[in-house]
């Protein structure tokens, strides 16, 4: 059902001329570019759509990817001549995305492309931070053509390979509370159906296919190629395979472009030496589709499943030597027979029988399938390790390198290598801002986690990414009297900041649940042109510029005095109202009783004014007030993340000869930090992130700020212990980042 949409059907290939290819392609361009200049399309389905038809179509007729390519040069060169800059990160991603494809492109035209990227390191950023990211990867693809399109293929399908030992996997979240069933199972099914058609035999022929292709070019029999390799043994093709990846990745080592070239043709001609020789197609070079990458669904339905899926990432339970949870300590040798499930994971742990007689000759071999260095015994003094210090017991093999034995008694141990970043988890958030406050809860609850004990950081590159979905109807949790506006006010803001995100993930919005309510698309469009997948997948590759977005941590107080204060993180926004019906203690004593004769109820608001020269001021005021609202999404382009926009609505009394009535006023500053009590001890509520579940009741007084990095506040914990009167930042906490910030990524991140 998530096909093709509306209007954005890919038409035929047709067998046109060089100029009239030429021009349509250039028309696409310039339709691409009138969007960013906020032109739209007449036929409104076409929104969002563009980029993708054009870079389907490059699929449908390779030999289109020289002329783009080409087009977009030349356009990224006339938007630098007249300071068109808008233009630059999208055009740039549009042509890496098609040169990563592309099967063959000539030398000369990479080489304008990497000088017109270097000549970006001189401006502000982002245009430098991409410039320079760009620059790189195409030094790397001019020196081993095929490079880039490798690795991707290799990360995203996990392929195993020494020479590239990288994995990543693309977490699509969604609330099932938040959105409706359709949609749901909708994106289930097409993510699905975008599995079922990837096989690693596949992946592996695409792979090895590209590969020769990007280095013989027009020599490159791509027929007769594939067929060789769909009659090959799963063996066979897993030994070719692993043949062309130490190839390709040792040509990035120094060798010039010859010697790739030369190293893939022998691989060529020894490949295809059995099979009669041919020669090459006169169509000219096909193309190899990128297949879509490793992308899971899940409904989100626990607090710590996010951080279950990522543990799972990095340790399978299919891999692991036993089913130890990785999230909690090491248990002793001494196991009992059965430990219950642990908290964090919910796996059960088994007892384990020790065989170690003590004796230090009996170690086992190194050829161990099961690599156990992290138990090796110190030389008989046994030294506790610090919580920092831990990472070693977490980690496969702990910190020496897979297949050495642990080293003698009174040796000194030998370095421990530094942990590398192998995995990437790109996490994709379904939904309005109501999800974000779930994601920004689970981020501070793993952050926490990870500053008590680190396991996912130093082995796991986590990034977040957001796609708005506001359903037609809304559900029963949804806020009230919340427009899709509203509900989408960092979605609105990232496209604000990045146009490119603007024209194709924001249009995605209202698009979704249309396309989940379709019946009568071909169920096998899931497989042709998965549109949303598709979408998700430039989104995932392309989006790398972080935008971050300032965490804000409440404190909330009861009026109950023997219950606890709560803590609390939002993302948006939090909003206070007077709690429906008086209390008991309001009806009391006629003092407080002639209070209600108002709408309201009196507040006492401390805060510190934040002003144009970002001096602090503190104030305080009291006022009676319905209710207040403090937003963390700035409504204007100006102004900045990290401070709240409070708004106070005050009643005021006035007295005539009509009688008495009252008028409201809103009062509106800006502000980091602020406290609210109620002298009355009249209760109120209060609701985060606009998410009718997370709303606390019989609430008299809140405290509201930054949300500190909770290694920051660990550290400065064990700094200021000796010296209770030491209040700067000095050691290691000067380095560490102080506030917490959720990082979401876009395709530019904020353009100035």
């Amino acid at each position: 059902v998530l096909a093709v949409p509306p209007g954005g059907a890919v038409p035929a290939q047709l067998s046109l001329s060089l100029a009239e290819l030429e021009s349509d392609i250039l028309r696409r361009v310039r339709a691409l570019l009138r969007e960013l200049d906020g032109h739209h399309p007449s036929c409104q389905s076409d929104r969002g759509v563009l980029r993708w038809t054009l870079h389907k179509r490059t699929d449908q007729n390779p030999r289109t990817s020289c002329v783009l390519v080409s087009i977009l040069v030349k356009e990224l060169e006339r938007a630098e001549r007249g300071d068109l800059w808008h233009y630059i990160i999208p055009l740039l991603h549009t042509l890496m995305y098609t040169l990563i494809q592309a099967p063959c492109i000539p030398d000369e035209l990479c080489a304008r492309v990497y000088d017109f990227c270097k000549r970006l390191l001189t401006l502000p950023k982002p245009f430098c931070t991409i410039g320079l990211d760009y620059a790189s990867r195409l030094q790397v693809e001019r020196a081993a053509p095929g490079t880039l399109y490798q690795r991707m293929v290799i990360s995203e399908q996990s392929l195993h390979s020494a020479a590239f030992p990288c994995q990543e996997r693309i977490f699509i979240f969604a609330d099932p509370e938040l959105l409706p069933e359709a949609i749901c199972r909708a994106l289930a099914t097409d993510t699905e159906a975008a599995q079922v058609s990837q096989s690693p035999r596949g992946c592996m022929s695409c792979v090895v296919t590209h590969a020769l292709q990007a280095a013989l070019g027009d020599t490159c029999d791509t027929p007769g190629l594939r067929a060789r390799l769909q009659a090959l043994p799963p063996g066979d093709l897993e030994h070719w395979f692993q043949q062309v990846v130490a190839a390709v990745e040792g040509s990035e080592g120094g060798s010039d472009r010859g010697q790739h070239t030369a190293r893939l043709e022998r691989i060529y001609h020894s490949l295809l030496g059995s099979s009669p020789a041919g020669n090459a197609p006169q169509e000219g070079l096909q193309g190899t589709p990128l297949p879509s990458p490793n992308i899971s669904f899940h409904l989100w339905t626990e607090d710590e499943q996010l951080w279950k899926e990522l543990v799972l990432f990095l340790r399978p339970l299919s891999q692991s030597c036993e089913p130890e949870c990785p999230g909690q300590e090491l248990e002793p040798l001494e196991m009992p027979d059965m430990l219950p499930g642990c908290g964090c994971c919910g796996q059960s742990r088994f007892s384990v029988l020790s065989t170690d007689s003590g004796i230090e000759r009996d170690l086992p071999a190194p050829e161990e399938p099961c690599e156990r260095s992290r138990l090796h015994r110190k030389g008989g003094i046994k030294k506790k390790p610090s919580p920092l210090d831990s990472v070693a017991l977490l980690q496969a093999g702990g910190g020496k390198p897979p297949g050495k034995p642990p080293g003698r008694a009174g040796m000194p141990p030998e370095p421990s290598a530094p942990l590398q970043r192998l995995h990437t988890a790109r996490v994709v958030l379904l939904g309005d801002d109501r999800i974000l406050g779930r994601l920004a809860q689970a981020f501070h609850s793993l952050r926490k986690r990870e500053a008590r004990r680190v396991f996912l950081t130093p082995r796991l590159d986590l990034q977040f990414y957001h796609i708005p979905v506001v359903p037609g109807q809304p559900q029963p949790s949804a806020a009230d009297h919340a427009g899709p506006e509203e509900l989408c006010e960092v979605a609105g803001y990232l496209g604000r900041a990045d146009p490119w995100y603007e024209s194709n993930i924001n249009t995605l919005c209202h698009m979704i649940p249309k396309l989940a309510t379709m019946v009568n698309l071909p169920t096998r469009a899931l497989v042709t042109d998965p549109f949303l997948t598709d979408v998700i997948a430039y989104y995932a590759r392309m989006g790398t510029q972080p935008v971050g977005f300032q965490v804000h941590s409440v404190k909330v107080l009861f009026q109950d005095p023997a219950q606890d204060p709560a803590e609390d993180v939002f993302l948006t926004e939090l909003l206070t109202q007077v709690q429906d019906g008086p209390s008991h203690r309001e009806l009391s004593t006629t003092r407080r009783k002639s209070t209600l004769d108002g709408p309201g109820m009196d507040l006492t608001v401390t805060y510190r004014r934040v002003v144009l020269s970002d001096r602090q001021k503190e104030l305080a005021l009291s006022l009676r007030s319905t209710g207040l609202l403090m937003k963390a999404i700035p409504a204007e382009e100006a102004a900045g993340l990290g401070c709240l926009t409070v708004t106070i609505t005050e009643i005021i009394r006035t007295s005539n000869l009509a009688g008495r009535s009252f008028s409201a006023v809103a009062h509106r500053f800006r502000t980091r930090s602020i406290k609210v009590r109620s002298p009355e001890q009249r209760p109120f509520t209060v609701r985060l992130d606009k998410d009718s579940r997370r709303t606390y009741r019989d609430v008299i007084g809140l405290e509201v700020s930054p949300c500190l990095e909770p290694s920051y506040c660990l550290q400065k914990t064990r700094t200021t212990k000796s010296s209770a009167e030491e209040t700067a930042d000095v050691g290691l906490v000067k380095y560490l980042p102080k506030s917490l910030l959720l990082p979401i990524n876009t395709f530019a991140g904020v353009i100035p």
